[in-house]
């Protein structure tokens, strides 16, 4: 048996290597944001406990192997609540993507693509609504509709028209000159054809990265309203009203407000760090 003799890598060839596969942090990332949405999809797999009922006998509880992030005042088990908020929460912030997208995505290509006035009076909307911080217009559009969890997805959502909208004229206004957009124009393409054709969907991917973005961001803004009350009320466990309901117990329970916390920042982190790397392959 004749053994088959590799020439070791080269220095830019292993780099190389590493670079064509996926980066650990970017696996775990993966695998984060999966483990999330199963939670989101199936709670009852991972918990058999009451979200919203518990023993009062077992209240306030450090973390253990029975409770792994304790338990609150009721004798609740804060994992359970935590796992069946899951489903609110990236709901919550996938409807405020999808807002964010449809609408901000539709002006940003009609104004990169049409121009004109259209153009001015859309840059002019643009511009207003970037001057207002995104919170703070959150929170008045969710003050308008009402105290509900659909309705700070929708307060996000409006707050992030303005962010996708610039990006996505920007990329119209990109594709727009190029060579194959002008010669489908001098074929006969009328432009509607053309916009949805050719400019949409290769103006697309730079939005759609922003997309991922965008919903870490989403998570972090619907939390924050929950936290200040502009959620639906309890015995609902959205992860930021979790983390209000806690925070009366921060002294003599710190993990009613630390488990919550950490499960939005790791998710957050992981959908950020998935943003970096499409971003990158693109």
């Amino acid at each position: 048996m004749t053994a088959v003799l590799t020439p070791a890598l080269s220095g830019s060839d292993a780099l190389g290597a590493r670079r064509r596969g996926i980066p650990v942090a970017v696996v775990l990332a993966i695998l984060v944001i999966v483990i999330v949405t199963a939670w989101a999809i199936a709670p009852s797999v991972f918990t058999a406990s009451d979200p919203v009922v518990g023993d009062t006998s077992e209240k306030l509880l450090a973390p253990s192997f029975a409770h792994w992030f304790g338990t609150d005042n009721l004798g609740r088990d804060v994992f359970t609540r935590v796992v069946y908020g899951t489903r609110s929460s990236v709901l919550s912030a996938l409807i405020a993507v999808g807002i964010a997208v449809v609408v901000g995505g539709l002006l940003g290509l009609v104004a990169g693509f049409f121009g004109g006035l259209v153009d001015v009076l859309t840059a002019r909307v643009v511009d207003v609504l970037l001057a207002i911080p995104s919170f703070l217009l959150a929170v008045v559009v969710v003050s308008s509709l009402g105290f509900q969890t659909i309705n700070a997805a929708i307060a996000t959502g409006v707050s992030a028209v303005a962010v996708f909208a610039r990006v996505m004229r920007s990329e119209a206004l990109k594709v727009r000159g190029t060579v194959y957009v002008e010669a489908a124009q001098l074929q006969g393409g009328s432009r509607l054809h053309v916009l949805l054709t050719h400019v949409l969907p290769n103006a697309l991917r730079s939005v759609l990265s922003l997309a991922v973005l965008q919903f870490g961001v989403s998570i972090l803004v619907i939390a924050g309203l929950a936290f200040l009350g502009y959620g639906d009320p309890p015995p609902a466990s959205d992860w930021g009203l979790l983390v209000s309901a806690g925070k009366d117990y921060l002294v003599s329970s710190p993990w009613l407000v630390y488990a919550p916390s950490a499960v939005i920042v790791v998710v957050v982190l992981s959908i950020n760090r998935v943003s970096r790397w499409l971003r990158a392959k693109d």
